[in-house]
């Protein structure tokens, strides 16, 4: 962007009348005089001493105007010092706050400290907007990556843009460069009064938007028509050109050029000949490299691209002499080479330091190698620390930092021996080599190590240890994490980071009293804890309590980050809810919403609500997708029984960004639609195929009861592997919605004799096939199973859950749940209805009642205490009947209770929702559901 930098005609008044009144170049700092304040002020921001300014605006804002209030705001500004500038807002007069000026400065004041909810605020309650107004709140948004809204904002400007304002918003349209930009852009240009056809920044900034509308034909038309072109004029269109990769055109220009040139120019041409890479463009950037004037030799941006020219150009002699030739040259520029990942060409030039390494050097260079951790940065830093000198060898930070490279290395071992090494081992090194183990998934190593130790511990090792007993969660994890917490002194309790973790440990546990309890010990509590309470929530399936604290939040008036936004959004996925999902997203600030991760988040987040259509919108507003946003959009695909349509995705999606996850999406939908020849297409396409590719193809052929393939899939992967549960899993459920028995049996004791200390997993297992037992009516079959295999096993079966959300409440529900205050209207309900479906030649399926039934119970009580059942009964006891029905149940849907949804949907006319454990099912007013009865 190339913006105009001088005052807006509105200050020129202001600005000439304390030009008038300067007499001198000496200013009192202590005078009382009000103008000679303003002046002050003024001078001090000119010149960029901000803290000067606002410490002299403090001194003597007894005496300030409304000029000196605009200039302190600007310092605060420029300073992005947020609460001094809301504390000079606070005590502005209303008279002030209605001064445009003002108004203008605190508008670009909250924009650019991010604040752009209270920069709308604040500019929507003006009545008479300006076009600096509108110029702030333009520059605010493309600032926070929000264009788009500059546009929004722009179709309801009821004034017509000067020529500050059409710059931004030429820039605005240049950034999104779509096909509302574009329209919008031309227009005005188009209808550009004829006085600004002079003014070069505004020019600069139509030919910079029509390159990226890749309209070169208008933007040549627009620079031929410039009377004075200047420096900037050429570089953009330069720049313009070989963004539209017309190289020759831009080297054609360049040499047109009778100007002096600017630091912008020679990187632009530099890369522009690094790019082409041809004999003219080795001449022209040669040439110019050597005839480029000294002061320009001191500027590291412009030599890095000199650099990356030569080294284009295959003059690697050439490059490591401009490198060379940097006469401020530290062992830190190194670092920032490797960090800045000029790969290989960078650790050649570590290789060929000439300068003496002293302990900062050594440790710079091995972080950067452990940054890098590729063969060449493993090569560099093992050679680096076998060389370096005896006497670095008793330093500890430099010990520390090489046993961080080891780890991240993978080299355990040789970590170990600089550990061992070390003669007085500080607390820095022990955390460092436990944070090693943890990053190395040795979290009982780390647990070995930290019991250890005999020193005294900071607040480093309580953060690591807690996640190192949250990462292995074992009973001696838990034993060892509750001790440390139990002994932790006073001075880290309030240490929010090290409590952080200390809550992330006890929610693994499961302990989740004890982390609320030590969420309520905070004092201060910072964004930091409130994160890992809600994510600690999420991880425990009680995800409803996320509403809660985002409401105390609120009202201590802490902001939520991004982090907490998409928590928060990992909570409506979790309970599937359109109307939590959109409470939530109607109050995430826009620009947050316009940044990749919670876009993707959001994509998931509507598809596990069941709505595709707003996963959809979301996903086509996300300009630069990745991996993580098609799979997300496959998966919403997928999961909603929409199979062609994820497979249409997949094709679409480049190769270069499908990964294990892409592949896993898409077969698991193909899975849910019955798509089993495109299933087999796909996975015969795949060219690694990993365990979990083939254990969801082993899936998709189970569900359609093609046993052999499935077996034959397994045999061919244990022929080269370790057995895998999931696919015996994945195996045995296809046997048990085949109600194949001897299957069933046969793969369950393959289980127990390949898996015995799979113990949740064999009981999971061994529900599969009672339930089996139960839908040939072998009851005391099942019994005995459930009861031999629960006693055997030691663990406790999951509970059946389901939740819904009616008129604001979100309501949950167990299998035969009594607990709610209108559970006997619910039954009556069901009564009643069972009397009318039974009419219309309905009959509960017994074959899925999976336990004996009592003297008092009969097939119907049974089916109907199931918990999604109880939940639809909720919603239809209501007055009026929800036009819409939304459940969400932990576990799979029974076959009964599929059949019934189908039929109170159409008996009621109402679109019922219901996500299990597997997929979501559309239950329509025609009776049909989705998933066509895949499930």
């Amino acid at each position: 962007m190339f913006l105009n930098k001088s005052l807006h005609p509105l200050y020129r008044y202001q600005y000439l009348l304390i030009r008038y009144r300067k007499t001198n170049k000496n200013y009192s700092i202590t005078s009382s005089s009000s103008n000679n304040l303003n002046s002050t002020m003024k001078s001090l921001v000119d010149s960029k001493q901000y803290e000067k300014a606002l410490k002299l605006f403090n001194e003597q804002s007894q005496i300030s105007t409304d000029f000196t209030i605009n200039m302190a705001i600007k310092a605060c500004t420029k300073l992005h010092d947020y609460q001094q500038g809301v504390n000079i807002k606070e005590k502005l007069s209303p008279k002030t706050l209605n001064n445009p000026y003002i108004q203008t400065s605190l508008i670009h004041f909250y924009m650019q400290c991010h604040k752009v909810d209270h920069g709308y605020h604040l500019f929507s309650k003006i009545v008479n907007k300006s076009n600096p107004m509108y110029a702030s709140m333009f520059k605010g948004l493309i600032t926070n990556n929000m264009s788009e809204k500059v546009l929004d904002l722009f179709d309801e400007m009821i004034i017509e843009p000067d020529s500050v304002t059409l710059t931004v918003l030429f820039n605005a349209c240049a950034q999104i460069a779509n096909n509302r930009a574009m329209k919008i852009g031309k227009n005005l240009l188009h209808k550009m009064p004829t006085n600004y056809q002079n003014n070069n920044v505004l020019l600069n900034s139509a030919i910079d938007m029509l390159m990226k509308f890749r309209d070169i034909e208008n933007a040549e038309h627009v620079f031929q028509s410039m009377k004075k072109k200047d420096i900037i004029s050429y570089n953009v269109m330069i720049k313009g050109y070989a963004t539209n990769e017309m190289s020759e055109k831009a080297l054609n220009l360049f040499e047109q050029m009778h100007l002096n040139l600017d630091n912008v120019t020679y990187i632009i041409i530099f890369n522009l000949c690094a790019e082409l890479a041809n004999d003219r463009a080795k001449n022209i950037g040669k040439k110019l490299l050597v005839e480029m004037p000294n002061n320009y030799r001191n500027d590291n941006v412009i030599l890095n691209s000199a650099v990356h020219m030569l080294t284009k150009f295959g003059d690697m002699e050439g490059a490591e002499n401009i490198f060379r030739s940097i006469k401020k040259k530290t062992i830190i520029n190194y670092g920032r080479y490797v960090a800045n990942e000029m790969s290989e060409k960078a650790l050649d030039l570590f290789e060929q330091i000439h300068i003496n390494l002293d302990h900062v050097t050594y440790t710079i260079v091995f972080n950067a190698c452990a940054q890098l951790a590729n063969d060449r940065a493993k090569k560099i830093g093992k050679k680096l620390l076998d060389e370096m000198p005896n006497n670095y060898r008793d330093e500890n930070i430099v010990l520390t930092s090489a046993i961080h490279m080891l780890m991240k290395f993978g080299n355990v071992e040789n970590a170990e021996n600089i550990f061992q090494s070390i003669k007085k081992k500080d607390i820095i090194t022990y955390n460092s080599m436990i944070k090693g183990y943890v990053a190395n998934e040795m979290s009982e190593k780390a647990l070995d190590l930290f019991e250890q130790i005999h020193i005294n511990l900071d607040h480093v090792t309580y953060t690591i240890v807690f996640n190192a007993c949250a990462q292995l969660v074992n009973e001696q994890a838990k034993q060892i994490g509750k001790k440390l917490l139990d002994e932790m002194p006073n001075n880290y309790r309030d240490e929010n980071i090290v409590l952080a973790s200390a809550i992330h440990m006890l929610m693994k546990f499961g302990d989740v009293k004890g982390a609320e309890d030590i969420f309520q010990s905070i004092k201060k509590k910072h964004i930091v804890a409130y994160g890992a309470l809600l994510n600690g929530y999420n991880s425990n399936d009680d995800p409803s309590k996320c509403f809660k604290i985002l409401t105390e939040m609120q009202d201590l008036d802490i902001i939520p980050n991004e982090i907490i936004w998409n928590i928060l959004i990992g909570a409506c996925s979790q309970i599937g809810m359109l109307l939590k999902g959109q409470y939530i997203v109607d109050q995430i600030p826009l620009h947050m919403q316009t940044k990749k991760q919670i876009q993707n988040s959001l994509i998931d987040m509507w598809g596990k609500c069941g709505s595709v259509k707003n996963a959809e919108d979301v996903y086509k507003s996300v300009s630069d997708r990745d991996a993580i946003t098609y799979n997300a959009m496959i998966n919403t695909f997928g999961r909603n029984g929409m199979g062609f349509e994820a497979i249409k995705l997949y094709r679409e999606m480049p190769n270069n960004l499908r990964d294990e996850i892409s592949h896993i999406c898409i077969l698991n939908a193909c899975s849910h639609s019955g798509l089993l020849d495109q299933a087999q297409i796909i996975f015969n396409e795949i060219p690694i195929k990993t365990e979990r590719i083939i254990t969801i193809m082993i899936d998709c052929l189970s569900r359609l009861f093609v046993f052999d393939e499935a077996q034959k899939l397994i045999d061919d992967y244990e022929k080269t592997n370790a057995p895998y549960f999931v696919m015996y899993m994945a195996l045995l459920s296809g046997a048990r919605n085949n109600r194949n028995m001897t299957l069933s049996e046969k793969i369950y004791n393959r289980m127990k004799t390949l898996f015995p200390d799979q113990k949740q997993g064999l009981l999971s297992g061994s529900i599969l096939l009672s339930n089996v037992y139960s839908s040939l009516g072998k009851y005391e079959q099942a019994k005995n199973l459930r009861y031999h295999e629960k006693k055997e096993l030691g663990v406790k079966v999951k509970i059946g859950l389901s939740w819904t959300e009616v008129y604001g409440e979100l309501v949950r529900f167990k299998a035969h749940d009594h607990s709610h205050p209108r559970s006997s209207e619910i039954y009556a309900e069901f009564d009643r209805l069972s009397s009318i479906l039974i009419k219309y030649n309905y009959k509960f399926d017994s074959t899925w009642i999976t336990r004996q039934m009592n003297e008092e119970e009969t097939i119907e009580s049974v089916l109907c205490g199931h918990s999604e059942k109880l939940a639809i009964g909720f919603n239809l006891i209501q007055k009026p009947i929800p036009e819409f029905i939304q459940i969400t149940k932990n576990l799979r849907v029974c076959g009964d209770c599929h059949e019934f949804t189908k039929l109170i949907a159409k008996f009621y006319q109402r679109n019922i929702i219901v996500r299990d454990a597997n997929r979501i099912h559309h239950f329509y007013p025609n009776g049909q559901c989705s998933c066509q009865d895949h499930f």
